[in-house]
C-alpha cells in the first residue's frame, strides 16, 4: 500500500497552457469542469477550527467534502475526511459530520462564503512500480467581486514509494518553471474576505504530546517552508521590505532548525542544505541591510539617493535569484528530503528518531539555554564579534522555544513559556542593535559612502555603551526565568 502523499506544484498561466498542450505524458487526459461552494459561519469559526466545508458539482454530481486538516504542512498534508453525495447546493451539517461538535449552535448559521472554479484535467502516470493521480487546475477563487487566479499541478501517489512522485515532479519541474505549491483553494479563499496581506510571520507549530522527535522535525521544517513560500510569492511580486525579512527569517529558522535537531540527521544532504539556505540568506540580507540604513537616513539627500539607487540594485538581484532554477529547485528538494531522505531510515539514528519529542525537547532547550548563559558572561568586555555570537545563540534558543513549546501545554508551562520568549526578545533587540552598529559602516564602506557628510549622522543614533547596558540587564532577567520544560 502506498504512503499517502500528495504534493503540489504552482505555475504561471502561460507555463500552465503549455503544460496542458505539451506531450509530457503517453496517456490521454480527462477533463471535467469543476464548480465548488465554500461554506463557514459568518464569524468563520470552521476556518478558525482548521476545518473546510464545500459542495462540489461535476457533471451531474454534487459532493459535499468536510476535511480537518491535522497540520498545515509544505505542499504534504494528512486529512481527516467526510464525502457524501447531497442533492442540492444546501449543506448537511447534521450530527453524521464532525461540524455540530466542533462549532456548536453556530451549526446552523453555515452559509456560503466563496466559489472556486477550474478546468481540471488528470492524467494517471505510471512511474515503474508507482502510480500516480496528475491534476491540472486552471481557473479562479472567487468571493464578493474579488477573485484569485488558480494554476497548479497536483499529484497524488496511489501506488508505489514517494520518491516515485518526486521524480515525477522533477521531471515536470526540468520543463517548465513550478514552484512548491503551499496554499490551498480554501485558504486562497479565505484570503479574499481579508484585507490582503504583504508578509506572513512564523505560524505556530503545533505538536502532539506523543509526538516522536522525527514528527517535530518534520512539522518544523515544514512549517518553516511554508512561511518562506509564502513570502517568496510576495517578493517576486513587489519589493516589499517585511516580505524579504520575513522570507529571511524562515530561512534561518530553517538553518536552526537542521542544527536543533542534527542528532537526528544523516547524509550529505545537510551540509548541502545548509550551505544553499547560506547562500540565499545572505543575498536576502544585502537587502535587508540596506532597507535598516534607508529608514533611517533623511530623505531628500545625496546619501538616500544612493542608498535607494543601492537597494533597489540589491531587490533586482534577489529577484533574479528567486527566478533562478537554483532557488525553485531548492524547497522541492529540501520537501523530497523531508519526506523520504536517508534521515528517515538510517539505523544509526533510529532511537534519536523515535525518542519521545518531549524527552528531545527538554535535553535540547536545556543545552541550548546553558550555551547562551555561559557565552552571555561579561557582554560589556566583549568584542563585537563574540557579542553576534550570543545574540546567535539567544536567537537559537527562541526558535527552539517556539518549534517545541507547544509539546508543554499546561497554563502554568504557557505562562513560564510566555516570559520565557519575552525576555529572550529584549535580548535580542539589544543585541541586534548592536550588530547594527558593528554592520552599517561596513555597508557603507563597501558602497563607498563611508566619507558622506551625512554618514556620521546615520551611524549616531544611541550611544553604545547604553545599549550594552540594556542587553547585560536583558540577559540577566532571562536567566532569571523559570524554563517552561523543566
Amino acid at each position: 500500500m502506498a504512503q499517502e502523499v500528495e504534493l503540489k506544484l504552482v505555475l504561471d498561466a502561460v507555463a500552465a497552457d503549455a503544460f496542458a498542450r505539451g506531450d509530457l505524458f503517453d496517456v490521454p487526459a480527462s477533463t471535467r469542469q469543476m464548480h465548488a461552494v465554500y461554506f463557514d459561519t459568518p464569524d468563520l469559526a470552521l476556518s478558525q477550527g482548521d476545518v473546510s466545508l464545500r459542495i462540489r458539482q461535476s457533471g451531474d454530481t454534487l459532493t459535499q467534502t468536510i476535511k480537518v486538516a491535522d497540520a498545515k504542512a509544505a505542499g504534504l498534508f494528512a486529512r481527516s475526511e467526510w464525502e457524501v453525495e447531497v442533492a442540492d447546493m444546501n449543506p448537511v451539517v447534521d450530527d453524521r459530520t464532525p461540524i455540530p461538535t466542533l462549532v456548536g449552535d453556530e451549526a446552523g448559521t453555515v452559509t456560503s462564503i466563496f466559489t472556486v472554479a477550474v478546468e481540471r484535467l488528470t492524467w494517471m502516470v505510471d512511474c515503474g512500480e508507482a502510480s500516480i493521480e496528475l491534476v491540472l487546475d486552471r481557473g479562479y477563487v472567487a468571493a464578493g467581486d474579488r477573485q484569485s487566479p488558480v494554476c497548479e499541478i497536483e499529484l497524488e501517489l496511489k501506488r508505489g514509494e514517494p520518491a516515485a512522485l518526486f521524480a515525477l515532479a522533477k521531471t515536470i519541474a526540468a520543463e517548465f518553471p513550478v514552484r512548491l505549491g503551499v496554499v490551498t483553494k480554501s485558504e486562497r479563499g479565505y484570503d479574499l474576505l481579508r484585507p490582503a496581506s504583504k508578509a506572513f510571520k512564523a505560524e505556530k507549530v503545533a505538536l502532539s504530546r506523543t509526538a516522536s522527535a522525527a514528527d517535530a522535525f518534520e512539522a518544523v521544517v515544514s512549517s518553516c517552508i511554508r512561511q518562506y513560500r509564502l513570502n517568496e510569492t510576495v517578493l517576486l511580486d513587489q519589493a516589499d521590505a517585511e516580505a524579504l525579512h520575513q522570507a529571511r527569517v524562515s530561512l534561518r529558522r530553517l538553518r536552526s532548525a537542521l542544527s536543533i535537531f542534527k542528532s537526528l540527521l544523516d547524509g550529505d544532504e545537510v551540509p548541502h542544505f545548509q550551505s544553499e539556505l547560506r547562500w540565499l540568506s545572505s543575498l536576502l540580507g544585502e537587502a535587508r541591510d540596506l532597507d535598516v540604513l534607508l529608514a533611517r537616513a533623511k530623505p531628500g539627500v545625496a546619501l538616500f539617493q544612493e542608498l535607494d539607487r543601492a537597494r533597489n540594485a540589491a531587490y533586482a538581484a534577489v529577484g533574479a535569484a528567486l527566478g533562478s532554477d537554483r532557488v525553485r529547485a531548492l524547497m522541492l528538494d529540501l520537501t523530497e528530503w523531508l519526506v523520504c531522505g536517508a534521515w528517515r531510515t538510517a539505523p544509526s539514528m533510529r532511537d534519536a528518531r523515535d525518542a519521545p519529542a518531549r524527552q528531545f525537547a527538554a535535553e535540547t532547550l536545556h543545552a541550548l539555554r546553558r550555551r547562551v548563559r555561559k557565552r552571555g558572561k561579561s557582554l560589556a568586555s566583549q568584542t563585537d564579534e563574540e557579542r553576534h555570537e550570543v545574540r546567535k545563540g539567544a536567537k537559537r534558543l527562541r526558535y527552539g522555544a517556539e518549534f517545541l513549546g507547544s509539546l508543554f501545554p499546561s497554563k502554568k508551562r504557557a505562562r513560564r513559556y510566555g516570559k520565557f520568549v519575552k525576555s529572550l526578545e529584549k535580548l535580542q533587540d539589544q543585541l541586534g542593535a548592536l550588530n547594527d552598529m558593528a554592520t552599517a559602516p561596513s555597508v557603507l564602506d563597501r558602497l563607498g559612502l563611508r566619507d558622506d557628510l551625512d554618514a556620521e549622522k546615520l551611524l549616531a543614533h544611541r550611544k553604545k555603551s547604553k545599549i550594552i547596558d540594556a542587553a547585560a540587564g536583558a540577559y540577566a532577567d532571562l536567566l532569571d526565568r523559570k524554563t517552561f520544560w523543566g
